[in-house]
């Protein structure tokens, strides 16, 4: 059902922000934002059109191609997060960064407050497959993501083929449970997609907290040319306790996907109100 624009404001609305303290410094900030939006999409134009070409030519089977465009795709979306940090568009702060590099093998789960998410997630997983919105295919992300990833549109029995067999190869497989981003008040519904496909897979399920500052400017429905009032974007991640598929194995498809959701919205609903905590925003920087 189509939300009413009273509905999509109350719950996307941005009225309880500070105040602009430095309107020079959220100018540039605002300007530095929509340059790496340029950036980023003329980057992934780049990529599918003269990279991937080449990568093939020395790639002798599909399934190598992918893991090694994944993997290139990884360290370029890390070089693009240091050109953000470098512009001072945000900082990023990774708890034990590691053990994101050591994942094989499970279905990553995470909130999802931002545009970029999926960037960072990737970048610091680089053996990661990643479930897309199948209207991304008609952006400047196409070439890439109908080469490397899995696109929500396919029949949900072969989406869960597709999974599985990426997983069995130690792949990681990238799922956004709310199947949008998160709006500013309150929280979406978690679907019970990335439960099932776990459950169909027989993998564990690592919660990823996507913690930090306030994202204005990068959720859904804010302004194209809008930003954090006060501070920039700092983006903190951490991995949760990893949810176990052995507990839930002998139960029936249904009721496992139904407990193991449950589980993921309680340990995402606790981290995210703990990183609230943390994270205040009224710093000026």
């Amino acid at each position: 059902m189509k939300e009413s624009k009273k509905e999509i404001y109350k719950k996307y609305n941005h009225k309880e922000l500070p105040k602009i303290t430095n309107h020079f410094l959220h100018g540039y900030r605002c300007f530095a934002k929509l340059f790496c939006y340029a950036y980023f999409g003329v980057g992934s134009v780049i990529l599918a059109v003269f990279v991937f070409p080449w990568l093939r030519i020395g790639v002798h089977s599909e399934e190598e191609f992918q893991i090694k465009a994944r993997k290139f795709v990884s360290k370029t979306f890390r070089s693009f997060i240091n050109i953000m940090q470098g512009i001072r568009v945000c900082s990023l702060v990774v708890k034990e960064s590691e053990k994101f590099n050591n994942l094989h093998g499970k279905v990553l789960v995470a909130n999802h407050p931002s545009i970029l998410d999926f960037v960072f997630i990737m970048s610091l997983v680089p053996n990661a497959n990643c479930i897309v919105r199948g209207n991304l295919t008609k952006t400047p992300l196409a070439g890439v993501i109908k080469q490397c990833y899995i696109v929500n549109t396919l029949d949900f029995n072969e989406l869960c083929e597709l999974c599985k067999a990426t997983i069995d190869k130690g792949n990681n497989v990238i799922i956004f449970p709310e199947g949008t981003r998160t709006p500013r008040h309150g929280k979406n519904p978690l679907k019970k997609g990335a439960a099932r496909i776990a459950y169909y897979s027989k993998c564990g399920v690592q919660p990823i907290l996507v913690g930090g500052n306030d994202k204005y400017g990068l959720g859904k429905h804010d302004p194209f040319w809008s930003y954090n009032h006060t501070e920039k974007f700092i983006y903190d991640f951490s991995l949760l306790e990893e949810i176990k598929i052995d507990e839930y194995i002998d139960m029936s498809e249904t009721l496992a996907a139904k407990r193991i959701t449950e589980k993921i919205d309680e340990m995402l609903s606790r981290a995210i109100s703990e990183n609230g905590k943390k994270y205040i925003t009224n710093r000026v920087d």
